[in-house]
């Protein structure tokens, strides 16, 4: 059980050194994952920045997601969940590019300008507050690895089992202080998981 996102953060940076992880970059997804990630870029000595992705949802139902979107066009497809939903490429493509425009609204929300941060021949952390489906976590970790990062790494405090196992495909090393056999919700793992604003977010950035 985590305190919050801070103290989240602090135990992930130490077991990150403790496994010897080196970056130059840390990049958090917007917006609970910048409190976790302030104090690894720290510990790593890394430049603090964000990636960007969002869901793409069913028809009919936004909460259930047929894959992820980064800021880039970058995307993630849950081919299982489509065919079984039966969703047309027509949908998809449709809510593709609705979402892309979405992240990229939201990555100048944060960088004033809609580019990417360079990711090219750096060895890269990607840190969220938890992993659940992890629809968010693929498509920015395969963001980062098309734009020519040297090493991918996945750091959370907590995950379930089967997603981050399913995630070490679109890494080089995922690492999570938790996987517990029960996980249901990221939010069970921390007693203060109250929503973080985009001010807050960009301070974290700022400091």
């Amino acid at each position: 059980m985590f305190e919050n996102r801070g103290e989240a953060g602090e135990r992930l940076a130490d077991l990150l050194v403790e496994r010897s992880v080196r970056a130059d970059l840390v990049l958090g997804i917007p917006r609970g994952a910048l409190p976790v990630a302030r104090p690894v870029a720290d510990r790593l000595d890394a430049e603090l920045d964000v990636v960007v992705a969002k869901k793409m949802g069913a028809p009919h139902n936004e909460e259930l997601a047929i894959g992820a979107v980064a800021s880039d066009g970058s995307v993630w497809r849950n081919e299982e969940l489509i065919d079984r939903v039966g969703v047309d490429d027509a949908y998809v493509e449709s809510e593709r590019e609705r979402t892309a425009a979405s992240a990229r609204e939201k990555l100048r929300t944060y960088r004033g300008v809609a580019k990417t941060p360079d990711v090219r021949d750096r060895a890269v952390v990607v840190v969220d507050d938890g992993v659940a489906t992890g629809a968010t976590a693929r498509a920015c970790l395969r963001q980062v690895r098309d734009r020519g990062a040297e090493r991918v790494v996945l750091a959370v405090p907590v995950g379930s089992p089967n997603s981050l196992a399913a995630l070490r495909s679109f890494a080089d090393e995922v690492h999570a202080i938790e996987a517990p056999a029960g996980f249901r919700a990221v939010g069970q793992y921390y007693r203060d998981f109250g929503q973080v604003s985009d001010a807050e977010a960009r301070d974290y950035l700022d400091r």
